[in-house]
């Protein structure tokens, strides 16, 4: 049965997640209604004030985790956004391996990597590039989200394979996981990402600077200062000369320091 969400707990409920978690849910009153309804009280709670009394009291990392589950979408797919894709191959990856001839480091950061389909999609594009020479570079990739759901997922790596998926890939990326009748991601391809859990609005302080930031279909989420404040932080995180990629559908400021170079792909003078 759908339960009602007066204002007052509505405005509790969209302020904790807009400040600790970045996502802007304040039109989205119906969705939070009809998404949690059932799961609230298949928990025991009688009405929306007593979960969300719950929820802002003990903030419990599940509990939370859940709340954003449900009122997100960790929709993902292999190649997605296939330009971006063709883009890094043929422009972003031939820069960076001349640019890192020396020290044959490439740092790449999938932010918001979901079920960690973009981050072994880049692994593969990269093993393709490199042949042979993979084994003498260091292609570091990071993947980050902040559902722990979706990294236990990313981390097994086992899929439904679309058509999109080229026929020489599954051959060589992925083998028939005899449990379950799909595909696994092979352990080459899987070793070669980091997962981490990691909240986009925290500051960035990872030991290294990137190559190259994707954060795609992400923003969707956010207000128009959280956006701001995040490519600020990816600005400073990305190297001179790196590339931060975004979803199609999305834009960023045009004071942001990147320059835009092509659909949904800016780089850091």
């Amino acid at each position: 049965m759908e339960m009602t969400i007066s204002d007052a707990d509505f405005l509790r409920l969209t302020q904790f997640i807009q400040q600790n978690y970045g996502i802007d849910l304040t039109k989205k009153r119906q969705l939070i209604v009809s998404r949690l309804s059932y799961t609230i009280q298949t928990m025991g709670y009688q009405d929306f004030g007593s979960f969300i009394n719950h929820l802002l009291t003990k903030r419990n990392p599940s509990d939370i985790e859940l709340v954003i589950n449900k009122l997100t979408t960790n929709y993902t797919f292999f190649m997605r956004e296939q330009d971006h894709f063709t883009f890094f191959q043929k422009t972003i990856l031939p820069e960076m391996i001349r640019l890192h001839e020396k020290d044959r480091v490439l740092s790449i950061w999938s932010a918001g990597c979901s079920s960690g389909e973009e981050p072994y999609t880049i692994a593969m594009y990269l093993k393709d590039y490199l042949g042979l020479r993979a084994s003498q570079w260091d292609t570091r990739i990071l993947a980050t989200d902040i559902s722990q759901k979706a990294l236990s997922a990313a981390k097994e790596g086992i899929y439904d394979l679309p058509d999109t998926i080229p026929p020489e890939w599954k051959r060589r990326y992925f083998q028939l996981d005899a449990k379950s009748g799909r595909f696994q991601v092979v352990p080459e391809i899987r070793n070669s990402v980091t997962f981490r859990t990691f909240n986009l609005m925290e500051p960035i302080r990872f030991p290294t600077k990137f190559d190259v930031i994707f954060c795609r279909n992400v923003m969707i989420y956010f207000d128009q200062p959280t956006k701001d404040a995040l490519v600020q932080r990816f600005y400073q995180a990305t190297k001179p000369e790196g590339y931060l990629l975004i979803g199609h559908s999305e834009t960023i400021n045009r004071n942001s320091g990147y320059q835009p170079i092509a659909a949904a792909t800016f780089r850091k003078p």
